[in-house]
């Protein structure tokens, strides 16, 4: 098993979010000096320190436990796609194209049948997401503004916009989002 450096997980979390030691230090009530050895494997964090650092950096708590990954473990086959059912729906479905939610982005296909949506009412998520049409055409509510959406085109929502994408058209539509954080 590979030995675990919190402190270089740390480091990636912490510069993905655009801050320096002295940033961090001070949103997670620590010394940058503690930062600092704990970044470079000087020091071990306690506990209580690491749930801090980790609600500050807004990733859980085990990411920092977990090992690395191997490149095999990264890539989904597409007869290995898992599928999230909407028993209510059988003219919605979602295939998650990413190996896991341990990293930082979400991806995923969406099908929509014809006349079919993905929700009943529009619905904001913390996320901020980017979609692309691979198949078909959509209409896309985003915070009460129609947007038809055609083979080819692509959109950004931010962060709790509240947005809903309905087929009232003649084709099966598929739409590949990411979305950020991960929220399935």
């Amino acid at each position: 098993m590979d030995d675990i450096n919190i402190g270089k997980k740390i480091m990636e979390y912490r510069k993905a979010k655009n801050l320096n030691i002295r940033e961090l230090a001070t949103m997670a009530n620590v010394t940058p000096s503690l930062l600092s050895q704990i970044e470079r494997g000087v020091a071990n964090p306690s506990i209580n320190t690491l749930k801090v650092i980790s609600s500050v950096l807004d990733v859980p708590l085990f990411t920092f436990f977990v090992s690395s990954v191997a490149a095999k473990d990264l890539v989904v086959r597409q007869e290995d796609r898992r599928g999230i059912v909407f028993p209510e729906s059988n003219n919605f479905s979602y295939e998650i194209l990413s190996p896991d939610l341990n990293g930082m982005l979400e991806l995923a296909l969406m099908t929509l049948s014809e006349n079919s949506c993905s929700s009943e009412h529009a619905m904001g998520h913390e996320g901020e997401e980017a979609a692309y049409v691979i198949k078909g055409k959509i209409k896309l509510l985003l915070d009460g503004e129609e947007v038809i959406l055609h083979k080819g085109d692509s959109v950004r929502i931010p962060p709790h916009m509240k947005h809903r994408w309905e087929n009232t058209f003649s084709e099966t539509a598929e739409i590949v989002f990411a979305v950020t954080p991960p929220s399935f």
